[in-house]
């Protein structure tokens, strides 16, 4: 039985003229896409971790967009257009994605003040690094919220958003 990939296109980035951060993920999961919105399952934790941080609520679409924009931060996957495929079957999981477009990074950082990025995981980072090697030195890699990040450790994002409060 022959594979047949189902290319998606992921989310526009969340920025405006005055970010300084770009936070980037990888690619929508399965869950993202049914919410139409960055890290839509509930056991991700990067909602979380910033609700913590910050100590606020974000409870809608909107209010997260407000939020990212209050505290200067982009938000954006390095795969535009890809496929998450187990077999048949669709995945959320980063070991599955198959990139057929990379975003246009540079395109954004023209249009920003962004200097610093945070890759929320090996992969998004070990694809940007690929992808914009020029750009490695201001990129960097902190532990994936994912839920299937089992050893997920919080401390490195709280390192990185306190540069951000």
């Amino acid at each position: 039985m022959a594979v047949v990939l189902q290319i998606k296109t992921g989310f526009e980035p969340i920025f405006d003229k005055e970010s300084k951060i770009l936070i980037l993920g990888s690619f929508p999961s399965r869950m993202s896409f049914e919410a139409e919105f960055y890290y839509g399952n509930p056991r991700n934790r990067f909602w979380k971790i910033l609700q913590e941080f910050f100590n606020v609520e974000l409870t809608s679409v909107e209010s997260k967009k407000i939020f990212l924009l209050h505290h200067h931060i982009a938000l954006w996957d390095i795969v535009s257009r890809g496929s998450n495929m187990q077999g048949n079957r669709e995945s959320s999981m980063d070991k599955n994605l198959l990139p057929t477009e990379i975003s246009p990074i540079d395109t954004l950082l023209a249009k920003t003040k962004i200097k610093t990025i945070l890759c929320n995981g090996k992969k998004a980072y070990l694809l940007f690094c690929e992808y914009y090697p020029h750009l490695k030195n201001i990129a960097k890699c902190l532990p994936s919220t994912s839920p299937a990040n089992v050893k997920f450790d919080s401390q490195p994002w709280k390192i990185e958003l306190s540069q951000i409060k």
